[in-house]
């Protein structure tokens, strides 16, 4: 699928574009979900057999289960089913997930087609990217301040949370909702034409980066409800953050991004890979096992030195007051 003149103009004037029926449901997302619910399975094993749950819950529906043990343990655990390792602590044996139906929706031709009529066919598929499993605000475990927790994502540009060496990098955000996602189940919300005002300051806060609502129009904001099998694409610079989920389910989406191949990814300490390439096709990846092994290597290397450095700003910044 490629993207109309249209298309592409809506993307530069407005900094973001809702793609319909780009990724199957049924031959792409189907088995994703089937693969994560056996990773589901294992870990709630897991957790029982140390005790941190009372019960396995396998006659409840994957929403219901993953809620449930989220309640039971008194944690959400995103970090089990993530393809990619968090920015600290990183020990030899983090959990994370590379499976081959993750991987085949990162190289989904149609979606690779899509995101080639933004940044060219020299595709590299950027390692910042992430599975969201966003519980219900009505039964997630709460922090120690009150606060929910992985609630509504706060207000952010996605140039803020790579390093510097990325500040002229063509990359592009791909949301993709696994299952639909309503205002309800708390879906993104954006501010169109931010992506023309530069990168704003962002402040260090609960093991992430946000933008202080005075330094970006957040007034402008709008909510971008979507079906699955859409893709949302934005610029690198557009401010958005996520509706908190009030609904009774789980909102599920993966947090993707690509860039022209030989630009840097942001994040030089995790592995990324070619995903298209006319020029050079043989050094494109194709199989989810050496995926795997790459991420494997790279989390041995990390877990044997002290975390880099991923953040550029600081909360003595007189914004971040």
């Amino acid at each position: 699928m490629k993207l109309t003149n249209q298309q592409l103009n809506h993307f530069e004037t407005e900094g973001y574009l809702v793609v319909e029926d780009v990724i199957d449901p049924i031959t792409v997302l189907d088995p994703l979900v089937k693969e994560y619910e056996g990773v589901l399975n294992n870990f709630a094993n897991e957790l029982f057999g140390k005790g941190e749950i009372k019960d396995l819950y396998q006659d409840l529906d994957f929403s219901e289960r993953l809620t449930q043990i989220y309640i039971d343990s008194g944690k959400v655990h995103n970090q089990y089913f993530d393809f990619s390792l968090p920015q600290t602590g990183i020990k030899y044996d983090t959990p994370m997930w590379h499976g081959p139906a993750v991987f085949n929706v990162l190289t989904c031709p149609q979606l690779l087609d899509v995101v080639e009529s933004v940044i060219g066919s020299e595709i590299y598929c950027n390692p910042v990217q992430h599975v969201r499993f966003k519980p219900p605000e009505q039964y997630a475990p709460l922090n120690e301040d009150g606060s929910v927790q992985f609630g509504a994502t706060k207000w952010h540009q996605d140039n803020g949370v790579v390093n510097e060496d990325a500040d002229e990098t063509d990359m592009l955000t791909v949301w993709v909702p696994v299952w639909d996602a309503s205002e309800e189940d708390g879906c993104l919300h954006l501010v169109p034409k931010s992506h023309k005002d530069g990168l704003n300051i962002h402040c260090p806060i609960e093991g992430t980066v946000a933008m202080p609502d005075d330094v970006f129009k957040k007034q402008d904001a709008i909510s971008i409800p979507m079906k699955r099998g859409s893709v949302l694409l934005m610029h690198r610079l557009t401010c958005h953050g996520s509706l908190p989920n009030l609904s009774k389910r789980i909102r599920w989406s993966l947090d993707l991004r690509y860039n022209p191949i030989g630009q840097s990814s942001g994040r030089l300490a995790f592995p990324g890979f070619n995903a298209k390439s006319s020029i050079n096709p043989d050094t494109v990846l194709k199989n989810p096992v050496i995926w795997d092994s790459m991420w494997k290597d790279a989390r041995k290397k990390l877990a044997a030195q002290e975390d880099p450095d991923y953040n550029r700003w600081s909360s003595d910044h007189p914004a971040c007051a």
